[in-house]
């Protein structure tokens, strides 16, 4: 009765091919995207090289794919720190379109 029980669950949850997570867990992260508070920054560090900081994320965000995406997009290099990305040079015009491709609502993205 366990196995058959299983086996109805399996069948019920889809899993999205890309991702591997399943589709419902997919659409719950779509919408914690569209309520972020994501703050867009710039700060000079040692030398005089600046860094763009993008913050306000939730925890329910994976920072560290956002991160990978945004690196890839822009061609730089970066880390995540206390929920921080940090972006090596002066992006902070070009992150916005990115991060709006990416699923974040356009008017929670501030510079």
């Amino acid at each position: 009765m366990l196995r058959n029980q299983q086996a109805r669950n399996k069948q019920l949850m889809e899993i999205d091919p890309k991702t591997g997570l399943p589709i419902e867990a997919i659409a719950w992260e779509e919408l914690a995207k569209s309520e972020q508070k994501i703050n867009v920054s710039t700060v000079s560090r040692r030398y005089g090289k600046i860094t763009t900081l993008v913050s306000g994320f939730d925890k329910s965000i994976d920072l560290r794919s956002t991160a990978k995406s945004l690196k890839e997009a822009l061609a730089c290099g970066g880390t995540v720190k206390n929920n921080v990305i940090e972006l090596q040079g002066n992006h902070k015009k070009q992150v916005k379109p990115i991060l709006v491709r990416l699923g974040f609502a356009e008017e929670s993205i501030t510079n």
